[in-house]
């Protein structure tokens, strides 16, 4: 029984030190200063570029994973479409400005025609204002004949006149008599033209207002030329696709002949700036507080260290951004440590032009200064 018991005991033992170890391990190892982790990966930003208009390409400039710099020409499309298309625009707008001086000099053969009509607008008030002012005195010349002619008739019959004397007054009083008729139909003739020259006036008036709503209508036709011709220039620069940022480019999907669509993939740009992205669990964070200083090593660059600092935390954990997020109300629950991605910027170094997105990394975060503890134990994950 004793050879049974004491294997029995030392097993216990074992199992009984081995559970202690299991459950301090884990949260000594992650309240350490330096925090590390080998789920951590290179990245940069990949930019996919393509088309904006359909054409046939022309050109490609560069080859494969070849090295660019920020608005560098890479592929162009055939633009002789494209530079009729502005050509046409070009003319349309030229058509437009033609029509809108031509207008112009309507109007200034307008207003001219609009003075003329003022002009004889005044000159005919004047006749009729002249002519009234004649018929005004030669009523007073006719009065005082008719006067004249009635005091001689009743001298005749007085035989206080003789016959020559009343036939003189009597002449002269159908003479005045004449005149003041004659003057009278002047006097109309004049009204008539005064009317017919503000006739000729108000439909002058009017052409000239038709005149400025002209403008309008060719104003707009030019504004809408001008943008006829921008989308013109646009789509000509969109024949030539020109690299956003530096960095290299990866297999080019078109070549040349080849027709495209707008939308169609060219090449992908993965800019020259990397970064490294740490996947912490969200235990080790703790004490991780942006600006922390970082080592990473590369498995593809052996014997080098890099050296970097904490630039920001992700603000939820990297399950919350996949396409379709755990529920934990379902019922099934199973506590399971999630993964924080935690971005670190590489300090400059020659090394990093070696460094390829999706290479594989090892992180240590040094979270050891006073500074940072104070930090921490004030508010926890955060920045600084």
């Amino acid at each position: 029984m004793r050879s049974i018991a004491i294997p029995i005991v030392i097993v216990g033992a074992g199992a009984v030190l081995l559970t202690a170890l299991r459950l301090q391990w884990v949260p000594w190892a992650d309240g350490r200063t330096n925090q590390q982790t080998d789920d951590a990966t290179v990245r940069a930003d990949q930019v996919p570029l393509s088309t904006r208009i359909s054409g046939t390409v022309r050109h490609v400039y560069v080859g494969d994973y070849q090295s660019v710099t920020k608005g560098q020409l890479l592929a162009d499309l055939d633009d002789s479409d494209y530079q009729a298309v502005l050509a046409q625009a070009k003319a349309a707008l030229d058509e437009a400005n033609a029509e809108y001086a031509a207008n112009q000099d309507a109007k200034r053969a307008a207003d001219a025609a609009v003075a003329a009509a003022n002009q004889a607008v005044a000159g005919a008030e004047a006749g009729s204002a002249a002519a009234r002012a004649v018929i005004k005195a030669t009523q007073a010349e006719a009065t005082h004949a008719e006067s004249e002619f009635k005091r001689q008739t009743s001298l005749l019959a007085g035989k206080a006149a003789t016959q020559q004397q009343f036939e003189q007054a009597q002449a002269i009083r159908d003479r005045a008599s004449a005149e003041l008729q004659a003057h009278q139909a002047d006097l109309k003739r004049s009204n008539a033209a005064v009317a017919s020259a503000q006739s000729a006036l108000t439909a002058t008036q009017q052409q000239r207002a038709a005149l400025n709503s002209k403008d309008q209508i060719f104003l707009a036709q030019i504004k809408s030329k001008k943008a006829a011709i921008t989308i013109a220039e646009v789509n000509l620069g969109y024949t030539k696709i020109y690299a956003p940022s530096s960095g290299s480019v990866g297999e080019f999907h078109v070549h040349p002949g080849q027709l495209l669509g707008p939308g169609l993939p060219i090449v992908d740009l993965v800019q020259s700036e990397v970064w490294v992205q740490a996947n912490y669990r969200e235990t080790q964070l703790g004490r991780v507080l942006s600006g922390d200083a970082a080592e990473v090593t590369i498995d593809a660059v052996p014997g080098h260290t890099y050296h970097g600092h904490v630039s920001q935390i992700s603000p939820a954990s990297g399950s919350q951004f996949a396409l379709l997020p755990p529920d934990n109300a379902s019922g099934n629950y199973t506590k399971i440590v999630q993964r924080v991605p935690v971005r670190v910027d590489l300090d400059q170094d020659g090394a990093i032009r070696r460094l390829r997105p999706g290479f594989s990394a090892v992180v240590k975060i040094n979270t050891s200064s006073v500074e940072h503890v104070e930090q921490a134990g004030s508010g926890g994950v955060g920045v600084r």
